[in-house]
């Protein structure tokens, strides 16, 4: 195809608002993961991407040529289905911990592919490193190992350098040149890893609110609804909830302190929040997998979730039973009144769990596993003056004032009754 195309001609076609043909992205990705298109021709047209939009038909060929820049993994032969979780990120947003032991423990395979966080959203590996010994880095016959034991049936991993090379390029050269937020390209990067993963079928548990990347629900739900056409248009059962981010899920944004969080929830206690969106998703993943008559919520009570968590830990190398890491410096805030808490802002507890300690600035940057914002009261709960509202927890304390600054404003205690958001808002599905 070289002479045939040229990276000018495929960004003036785009810059133009016409549609890219199927040979134009085969031999752009292509020729962008082997040098041959530069970084800066790729941000160039990534931009014209961003103004001129894609659609169905061209974000679907440009996620399967993002796939076949690497390796396909595939599970089909293993002895249950296969079902995965995906979230688009968010404060709190602890899920994936409880909710992949939850549901192999009813008899569906979870291969879990994550990531690290970046920013005021937290990362699911970040979170499980906390734990003594766990590794996140899984080779694929290990991972079919434990997928098909029926006594751990679940793994969440770093996914391997040959999936989806082309979108692990695109992603860091859209971070730096204002194309982040193109949802083309944004569905296509989810999606390319996820089919590459080789589910049967996926969730999608898509975030909105203040605390989420997307803010408004219309943005939300185009972005839900062209991950669900490219999962579809690709074999893999999928649906979407969209879900609310105004708020913190859970009481902690931390590391250590979200596992621990989660390890309540797997006991039979934790949040009543973050017990509902666990038993919501694992409903969705159960169905996709075919499953109708076992219910989650049974598993996550008797303690069979809980045995799987203890399993998939240990096979990554972890010790569930031992002690998580804790910050060394805690400073808490006050209610100033009483009343009731009618607002927690996500995104100001987000900021200044970042700032604590347990974000990154920069991919590659060390987190601090203790580090993070305890929540004693949500919107909805009745305070009284000089009651803890907030613990901060770090190991850097010059980082508290930092901290502070972002919690101001984030919380507003009022004289009225207050009202607890919902957490699913809406389902989409084809």
């Amino acid at each position: 195809m070289v002479g045939v195309h040229s990276a000018v001609s495929v960004i003036t076609t785009k810059r133009d608002g016409e549609e890219l043909g199927d040979d134009q992205i085969d031999w752009v990705v292509d020729a962008f993961t082997r040098g041959e298109v530069a970084d800066y021709q790729m941000a160039a047209l990534a931009m014209a991407i961003l103004c001129r939009g894609m659609n169905r038909r061209e974000i679907a060929r440009w996620t399967r040529a993002m796939i076949e820049s690497g390796q396909r993994m595939d599970f089909g032969d293993l002895p249950r289905p296969t079902v995965d979780k995906h979230s688009t990120g968010g404060v709190g947003d602890k899920i994936t911990l409880p909710l992949a032991p939850l549901v192999a423990a009813c008899g569906v395979a979870v291969p879990q592919l994550s990531g690290r966080g970046l920013g005021h959203t937290g990362g699911t590996l970040d979170k499980l490193e906390s734990i003594p010994g766990w590794k996140a880095d899984v080779s694929v016959p290990r991972m079919r190992e434990m997928l098909a034991d029926p006594a751990i049936g679940a793994v969440v991993c770093a996914a391997g350098a040959d999936l989806a090379p082309a979108d692990k390029r695109l992603y860091a050269l859209r971070d730096v040149t204002g194309t982040v937020e193109s949802i083309p390209l944004i569905a296509s990067s989810i999606m390319s890893k996820k089919i590459a993963e080789g589910t049967a079928a996926l969730v999608l548990d898509v975030k909105v609110g203040s605390g989420a990347f997307m803010k408004d629900i219309d943005d939300a739900r185009e972005l839900a609804r062209t991950m669900v056409e490219l999962g579809t248009d690709a074999g893999v059962r999928t649906v979407a909830l969209l879900t609310g981010m105004d708020t913190p899920l859970g009481r902690t944004a931390g590391n250590a302190l979200e596992v621990a969080e989660s390890v309540a929830v797997l006991a039979g206690g934790g949040p009543a929040d973050v017990v509902e969106l666990t038993v919501a998703l694992a409903r969705e993943m159960l169905a996709q997998a075919g499953i109708h008559d076992i219910d989650p919520a049974e598993a996550l009570a008797d303690g069979r979730a809980m045995d799987h968590w203890r399993a998939m830990i240990a096979a990554q190398g972890g010790d569930p039973d031992a002690p998580l890491p804790r910050a060394k410096q805690i400073e808490v805030v006050k209610a100033e009144q009483s009343g009731t808490l009618t607002r927690l802002d996500a995104m100001g507890v987000g900021l200044a769990a970042w700032r604590l300690g347990a974000g990154r600035a920069k991919q590659g940057d060390p987190v601090q596993f203790g580090a993070g914002v305890e929540m004693h009261a949500k919107p909805g709960d009745s305070v009284t003056a000089g009651q803890p509202l907030l613990t901060l927890h770090t190991n850097t304390p010059e980082a508290i004032p930092a901290a502070l600054e972002a919690l101001h404003g984030a919380y507003v205690i009022g004289s009225e009754p207050g009202t607890v958001p919902p957490i699913v808002l809406e389902r989409i599905a084809l």
